[in-house]
């Protein structure tokens, strides 16, 4: 099974499993859930060939554990994420631009919290790079730790053991093991659509603040009230 489509192969989900084993696909999920160098990870496409695999038995090692591994890969990250906000503070805004660090991630990952809220941690689950510096806003702006273990856990029984067992279901398809290419592609490309809709809508935002603030019209200068004719008498 190759996946030439998604890029070099440090990208390719089979060829990182092949490599690297379970194991593997455990430090990536735990990289990109929250550690800074890891938004760059293939984190869906990986999970869903990974549940994928389980079932053609590549993988010899029973779902269920497969998925509470992955579950726990995920909490974990977001957990060191958290605790390096923390420590980090505002001065992660401040940090300069460089080749695996950009600032404009840290924006809308804040730009996210702020929205979303506690759910947010739920919601970036499935938002690739945003999924990655959440929780460390989260722990930056010193959200309640209770409140963040909670939302941490259910987003990584979603994410971790919804996807994996997407790609076990599928993986019993025919269609799918004859299209495995293209199945990846369209998790990767559904995976964009959330970020796509919100680079649309802040610039649909932006244009309408421009219009509003400059496009305006001036108001025409107001007349005096004309006086009543006086009468005749």
């Amino acid at each position: 099974m190759t996946t030439l489509a998604l890029g070099p192969s440090w990208l390719d989900p089979d060829h990182l499993i092949d490599q690297f084993g379970i194991y593997g696909v455990l430090a990536i999920v735990f990289a990109e859930s929250g550690l800074l160098i890891g938004f760059f990870l293939p984190g869906d496409s990986l999970l869903f060939t990974t549940g994928l695999l389980v079932t053609t038995d590549k993988i010899t090692m029973d779902l269920w554990l497969v998925c509470v591994l992955v579950v726990l890969a995920a909490v974990l990250g977001d957990q060191a994420g958290y605790l390096f906000g923390r420590k980090v503070g505002p001065s992660l805004f401040k940090r300069p631009d460089s080749k695996l660090f950009k600032q404009e991630n840290v924006e809308k990952a804040h730009e996210f919290f702020e929205k979303h809220g506690p759910k947010s941690l739920v919601l970036a689950r499935f938002v690739p790079i945003v999924r990655t510096f959440t929780p460390i806003i989260a722990g930056v702006s010193r959200m309640n730790y209770r409140s963040f273990l909670i939302f941490n856990v259910i987003g990584g029984v979603l994410w971790g053991a919804g996807v994996t067992l997407l790609g076990a279901g599928l993986g019993k398809v025919e269609w799918v093991h004859s299209n495995i290419e293209a199945m990846l592609v369209g998790i990767v490309l559904l995976s964009v659509v959330p970020i796509a809709i919100e680079f649309l809508r802040a610039r649909s935002k932006s244009k309408k603040a421009a219009a509003a603030g400059g496009g305006a019209p001036a108001a025409p200068p107001r007349r005096a009230p004309a006086r009543p004719a006086a009468r005749a008498p």
